[in-house]
């Protein structure tokens, strides 16, 4: 996993300008199969945009393990850090990198609006895959220095579809796609084009002690660009 000092301050530098619409990156074998990135890229028809990912191994096909608490709890994530002001889905205007996740966590349900395994109860799907909005922030208390931003709901500007945690984190309610070696989502979000991207494999946990920083990055298991300058652009279909 990369040091948490280069994770933070590449993800928050300016990106420079993008060489080439999608990014391509070698197989590294010393690398979890399921989350080693060999590609990413990104569509819009100006209304919905999708982002996919493929990987060496099987998209999806590792997951944490349950703890029975939410205290501590860890977070599988396929993520994409973009371009987008996070007030472009309706968080705080300049809070933060606005990240598109696909995310698993047996542990708890942050997707209370949605029954993504269809068994009538849509407060026990946490174990399924299921996507989400994010803003990241740097925290060098976090283990790869960086955080889902730390909010007071009712105060603080969030989507009308987040949970109402105490994140900067919304669940839009868009069913992911994982087979084979391909990650895939296709979100809402106007104005897509040219917006930059990059695309990421992490580890998250939930503080042990349930207090700030609630939501930390733990550990990064690789970056379609290397070095998250956010090379990719979001092409029209």
């Amino acid at each position: 996993m990369k040091p948490a000092i280069f994770v933070a301050a590449t993800l928050l530098a300016a990106a420079p300008p993008a060489m080439a619409h999608d990014i391509k990156s070698a197989v590294d074998p010393t690398k979890p199969a399921a989350f080693d990135i060999t590609s990413a890229s990104a569509t819009t028809d100006g209304r919905l945009s999708t982002f996919m990912m493929e990987v060496a191994g099987e998209a999806g096909s590792v997951k944490p393990e349950a703890t029975g608490k939410l205290e501590g709890a860890r977070v599988t994530a396929y993520v994409w850090p973009t371009g987008f002001d996070p007030s472009a889905v309706g968080f705080a205007e300049k809070s933060g990198i606005l990240a598109l996740a696909i995310t698993a966590h047996p542990d708890f349900d942050d997707t209370p609006l949605f029954d993504e395994n269809g068994d009538g109860d849509p407060a026990n799907d946490g174990a399924d895959w299921h996507s989400h909005w994010v803003v990241l922030g740097k925290d060098d208390g976090c283990g790869a220095g960086l955080k889902v931003l730390d909010v007071s709901p009712g105060v603080d500007l969030l989507p009308p579809t987040a949970p109402m945690l105490p994140l900067a984190l919304d669940s839009p309610g868009m069913s992911p796609s994982l087979q084979g070696k391909t990650a895939r989502v296709t979100v809402p979000v106007r104005d897509g084009e040219n917006v930059s991207f990059d695309a990421v494999t992490a580890e998250l946990q939930v503080n042990a002690e349930g207090k700030a920083p609630l939501l930390c990055v733990t550990g990064v298991h690789d970056i379609a660009s290397g070095d998250l300058s956010m090379p990719g652009k979001i092409v029209k279909q």
